[in-house]
């Protein structure tokens, strides 16, 4: 069993071929690919780690879509002042599909 711990958006995710996974958005080519960058690769009873080993392992990636997450509602208040304000956001996401690691 082939997997690999990539760095995806500030966060690192466990990917195997085939895998779906929603990360910060991403820019991709114009065919829709993309590289991740590997933190670590386990192959069967062999693990990389090291930078040297990794420089050499490529993790691609075919983009499937954007979208945006759920809405966050941020509120503020202060007692007795008639301070009120009132947010919102929503994090751009880059839903993705990994076609190989090599």
């Amino acid at each position: 069993m082939v997997y690999a711990v990539v760095r995806a958006g500030g966060r690192q995710e466990k990917v195997e071929v085939g895998s779906v996974l929603v990360v910060d958005r991403i820019a991709a080519d114009k065919d829709g690919k993309i590289e991740l960058a590997p933190v670590l690769l386990v192959d069967g009873d062999t693990i990389t780690h090291d930078a040297k080993s990794l420089a050499k392992v490529k993790v691609t990636a075919e983009v499937l879509g954007d979208l945006r997450g759920p809405k966050i509602v941020i509120q503020k208040y202060k007692n007795k002042t008639g301070y009120k304000k009132r947010q919102g956001h929503r994090s751009e996401l880059t839903r993705v599909k990994i076609t190989g690691i090599k």
